[in-house]
């Protein structure tokens, strides 16, 4: 079971031009979300523990954000 919500995601993509977003595609979309997040999450927090830090900032997200 996904833990983003479909209805947010589809929502997204509408704000972003989609007409119509199939249920496949929804879940499609949500799947890849999440495993863009956890990639995002895990560079995020190898950069945070190279700081020293057990907690993620911002900055950490940035940098992770900039190197994928």
């Amino acid at each position: 079971m996904a833990d983003l919500p479909i209805a947010a995601v589809v929502r997204i993509a509408k704000k972003n031009g989609a007409e119509r977003v199939g249920s496949d595609a929804a879940q499609a979309l949500v799947s890849k979300a999440e495993a863009y997040i956890a990639n995002l999450t895990n560079e995020a927090n190898r950069l945070a523990m190279h700081a020293g830090r057990k907690t993620i900032k911002e900055e950490d997200v940035e940098l992770a954000a900039k190197s994928a």
